[in-house]
């Protein structure tokens, strides 16, 4: 098995317990909301949100993939940090074990945030993922983020 990793760092204007409160606490209600063809909705398969939750994310009709399994390994709201693993589905494509994400997010002195996300890909044996297909996950997570800081810019009272 292989392990790919790589680290993002995003600036934003949304103050790090609004921002975390948007990306990890409420993401299950609010992507689907405001963006429906990306993620149609989130189904708990088992638990209550905490370490150990298993969800099924079902995608969009915009999407390549019908569904992937989530599950929670680590949340600390105190400390805005959230860690997830995406361990069955289309999205693994046959290449990939498991996707493995590590959020925090930081306050910035000028009261907004950076949101922290490490990506670990640990691939299949023998299996090789192009920087292309690594750049495209990239993208598709940026483009979500910015509807998110974007849906908050716009409800202030969130």
């Amino acid at each position: 098995m292989g392990v790919i990793t790589y680290d993002v760092e995003t600036p934003s204007s949304i103050s790090a317990e609004k921002l975390y409160k948007a990306v990890v606490l409420d993401a299950d209600n609010l992507i689907p909301k405001i963006m429906p063809q990306a993620i149609q909705n989130v189904e708990i398969k088992e638990g209550d949100g905490g370490v150990g939750t298993i969800k099924v994310i079902h995608f969009g009709q915009g999407s390549e993939y019908k569904s992937v399994t989530h599950r929670v390994d680590a949340i600390d709201k105190d400390n805005l940090t959230y860690s997830y693993s995406i361990v069955e589905g289309d999205a693994l494509a046959g290449h990939l074990e498991s996707i493995t994400y590590h959020i925090k997010v930081v306050p910035t002195e000028d009261g907004g945030s950076i949101c922290k996300n490490r990506s670990i890909y640990n691939t299949k044996e023998g299996v090789e993922i192009s920087e292309e297909k690594i750049k495209e996950g990239k993208d598709k997570a940026l483009h979500m983020f910015k509807a998110i800081e974007a849906y908050l810019v716009a409800n202030p009272d969130y």
